[in-house]
């Protein structure tokens, strides 16, 4: 059963420069609560459809990683990629970059394609009892880090 969570946040700088910070994998620790780092797989060196990068994923305690592939590099509108482990894609995370007079809003969306089968695993694996929650928590956390750090 898929979930679909969108959150939204109108950010005062230029789509250009949104997209850039977003699209840069190896910064997503800078916004990110549980995202503490990433980097791109080896041939890859920025956003582009297609490129692989590992996630390095902490809660509490709890540490992981996942595999991370593009699948929408659209400079200045759009950014998205599937999250996997072991080969099981088990999540899509998005953002979608639209102007506004003093700026633009910026839509940070997220789809969870866990099948009820793997939803203990996933619970002992990250520690987090209620995804959907944690998500609506850390990316409203997310937009607001991107926020400070791009309009001031």
């Amino acid at each position: 059963m898929t979930k679909r969570l969108e959150i939204s946040r109108d950010i005062a700088a230029l789509p250009e420069l949104v997209y850039a910070a977003i699209s840069d994998v190896t910064r997503m620790g800078e916004w990110s609560e549980e995202c503490r780092s990433s980097e791109w797989h080896e041939g890859f060196d920025g956003p582009v459809v297609g490129a692989t990068f590992d996630g390095h994923n902490r809660h509490g305690e709890h540490e992981w990683i996942t595999q991370g592939k593009v699948i929408a590099a659209d400079p200045g509108r759009a950014f998205a990629f599937e999250c996997s482990m072991m080969d099981f894609h088990f999540s899509t995370w998005g953002y979608r970059i639209e102007p506004i007079e003093l700026g633009c809003r910026v839509t940070e969306w997220n789809e969870d394609l866990r099948p009820e089968s793997v939803m203990e695993f996933s619970k002992q694996l990250s520690g987090v009892d209620d995804r959907t929650e944690r998500n609506r928590r850390t990316m409203n956390g997310t937009l607001e880090r991107l926020a400070d750090a791009l309009e001031n």
